[in-house]
């Protein structure tokens, strides 16, 4: 089965003349003659019984299949070197807890209070990485994960954690703030996240407000909620965006609501934790206190 797994040296070797369109440069990138270098080559050209290179007077080009095999070894080397340094990373006298979270619950809500996790587990380090929303992963790499409720994990067991609470916010000096207090947000530009587009017809209707945008679709999109909570920044309309997410700016100041209305919608997130690691410590520690810690905020979102 492992004869047609090249070495990683003639592999790296590879790279390197592809990168540099030469086998001196490489050579030189590598710290190798330049035989030893046109040595692997031939000998990886051998191995797969296909011409990736062409010499000529005026240095090395690839083949066709060569620049196609360059380009699909490329991300596995680069996918090899991450793995190897994660191995590296990782403390002989501690655990590691791969950790998948939605970006707008990672950055305002989870790192916020993760420093209190790590006070209880010291020897744990974290790897906190994007759980793409609405796409689907047919091997999930995390051992537990904070996700929208529809997310898709076969197998995992699956835990409500919260409900998610969205407002309309708007720049202090924005001057439809008085027109929109009073529930008129027919002139008012309404700001889109990408992945949310509807999000304000559901949210003037829970609202009760009828005086809106002839278009409700309409107006500048994005594709991230810090972008858009800038965008607001800016006046350039009014967001809906999770409560959470702008509590530290309506506390400061830099951002006021738009109107009173606090939307509990239908939405919401789970804690995912993969079933066959469950029982083990440093997981089980996070579940329980992700747990305690959403238990004991839930009475301060009001804005």
């Amino acid at each position: 089965m492992h004869r047609h797994i090249p070495s990683t040296r003639a592999l790296l070797i590879f790279d390197a003349v592809a990168r540099h369109h030469g086998v001196g440069k490489a050579a030189q990138e590598l710290f190798l003659t330049h035989s030893a270098v046109s040595q692997q080559l031939r000998q990886l050209e051998g191995q797969l019984g296909l011409q990736l290179v062409r010499r000529s007077a005026r240095g090395t080009d690839l083949t066709e299949v060569g620049r196609r095999y360059h380009a699909q070894i490329t991300g596995d080397l680069l996918r090899l070197q991450n793995h190897t340094r994660e191995a590296m990373a990782q403390r002989a006298d501690g655990t590691s807890l791969q950790l998948g979270c939605v970006p707008v619950f990672a950055e305002r809500w989870l790192l916020p209070r993760l420093p209190a996790f790590l006070a209880e587990e010291p020897a744990c380090s974290v790897h906190l990485q994007v759980y793409p929303t609405q796409t689907y992963m047919a091997e999930v790499p995390f051992d537990v994960a904070v996700q929208y409720d529809d997310a898709a994990w076969p197998g995992a067991l699956q835990q409500p954690l919260l409900r998610e609470t969205c407002v309309a916010v708007c720049a202090p000096g924005s001057r439809h703030r008085r027109a929109m207090a009073r529930g008129d947000f027919s002139a008012v530009p309404l700001l889109q996240l990408s992945s949310r587009l509807g999000a304000w017809d559901d949210w003037f209707g829970h609202a009760g407000i009828a005086h809106t945008p002839a278009h409700s679709l309409g107006g500048h999109r994005f594709d991230l909620f810090s972008m858009l909570v800038e965008a607001v920044r800016a006046d350039l309309g009014v967001g809906l965006v999770p409560q959470y997410f702008v509590q530290r700016e309506l506390q400061s100041g830099e951002l006021a609501l738009a109107h009173p209305f606090v939307d509990s919608g239908l939405r919401g997130y789970s804690l995912f934790v993969a079933r066959e690691r469950a029982q083990e410590r440093a997981i089980a520690a996070f579940v329980r206190w992700l747990t305690q810690a959403v238990a004991a905020q839930a009475p301060a979102t009001a804005p």
